[in-house]
């Protein structure tokens, strides 16, 4: 009877793992429970501190959450050593999926993988890596967007880069970034690579445990920004010099949970609507009507499905061009705005499908 109890508990145990887990491109791991209900702050505005020496690697900072404070805080940007020759850094980044925003953990790797077209900075504008590059085992520094000492590093080679100035933290959603992994980011997902490493990790709590990094307190403006080696808070620390944006913190902040609203809720892109439910067509005593009223079911559940699909891919394909064509505020806000009145205009009309679907199916009087 107790090995039947520990069996059991095991399971159950790993039940409730699998159900947390959130199956997300196959360009970001799966995440366990980090979701929040509200998106992170700008990324704030401050200046890279100078690299410590030869072989350090610049990590950007990032906005992380602590469920307990119910809150964002600020993980400073920092210099470390790679784990090994040849291994570059993949930022994590923060994304929006099914009405939540979900954070994707950074790892090392010999190439850069997707960091959701976030605009960190310093080598890290949205896409790949172009702070330096690695040869043989020595690795080489883009003096054009790195803050090296030339006089003690003299590997290093001077590259312009010309990119969009953009502080949004998070990919997709209103607001957010308009990228897709490429087929080159996703092979460096499923190739070799690693997580962060022991000083990344106490760097990391070291910030958690820092109450003037927490969002609420510091409004998107952290007191330190940067750091010139991991860990290392207090001396050589770089501050922000302002917020990437105005901070309105969601009234939904304790806790990161989604509060009951009054009214329906206004979906924007059909992948943030919840999954349409098939059903099992009601029983009616004629085994035919039966079959053909859940071939009925069938085929309205796959056509609503795929009119979802294409929707989708529609929005995806103007949110390409509108990055593209670098709109303006204003042109955004009105594309969001035709892209919710689409997805409410179906979501209506799938609703008042299935409702006539119900009312044709239901079993008339006398049939049991």
């Amino acid at each position: 009877m107790r090995r039947l109890t520990v069996v059991s508990t095991l399971l159950f145990a790993l039940a409730v793992v699998c159900v947390s887990m959130t199956c997300l491109s196959a360009s970001s791991s799966a995440q366990i429970g980090i979701s929040v209900s509200f998106g992170p702050p700008a990324l704030p505005v401050f200046d890279q501190p100078i690299c410590p020496g030869d072989g350090y690697m610049w990590t950007p900072g990032y906005w992380a959450w602590d469920p307990v404070a119910g809150d964002y805080y600020w993980v400073p940007g920092t210099w470390l050593l790679a784990p090994q020759v040849g291994y570059l850094w993949t930022p994590p980044w923060w994304g929006w999926q099914g009405g939540r925003f979900w954070f994707h953990e950074g790892w090392w790797g010999p190439s850069v993988g997707f960091y959701g077209g976030i605009n960190y900075g310093f080598g890290y504008f949205g896409n790949g890596f172009v702070g330096g590059r690695w040869d043989g085992d020595r690795f080489y520094y883009n003096k054009a967007v790195m803050n090296v000492n030339v006089v003690n590093i003299r590997n290093v080679y001077n590259e312009r880069v010309t990119f969009n100035e953009n502080r949004v933290s998070f990919n997709g959603g209103p607001g957010g970034v308009v990228a897709r992994s490429s087929a080159q980011e996703e092979a460096a997902f499923r190739g070799r690579r690693m997580g962060p490493v022991s000083a990344q990790t106490a760097h990391g709590d070291q910030a958690r445990s820092n109450r003037e990094l927490r969002a609420s307190v510091n409004q998107g403006r952290p007191p330190i920004a940067a750091t010139g080696r991991a860990g290392e808070f207090s001396h050589g620390a770089v501050a922000a010099r302002e917020a990437g944006g105005a901070y309105h913190p969601s009234a939904e902040r304790a806790g990161g949970a989604p509060r009951e609203e009054s009214g329906a809720r206004n979906f924007t892109h059909p992948n943030e609507l919840a999954p349409i439910e098939r059903g099992a067509a009601p029983r009616t005593g004629d085994p035919q009507l039966d079959q053909r009223n859940q071939q009925e079911r069938e085929q309205l559940y796959n056509r609503q499905n795929q009119e979802r699909q294409n929707l989708q891919a529609q929005q995806e394909n103007e949110h390409q061009q509108a990055q593209q064509r670098n709109y303006n505020q204003g042109q955004r806000q009105q594309m969001e705005q035709q892209h919710q009145q689409q997805t409410q205009q179906m979501q209506q009309r799938h609703v008042q499908e299935r409702q006539q679907m119900e009312a044709r199916q239901a079993p008339r009087g006398g049939r049991r």
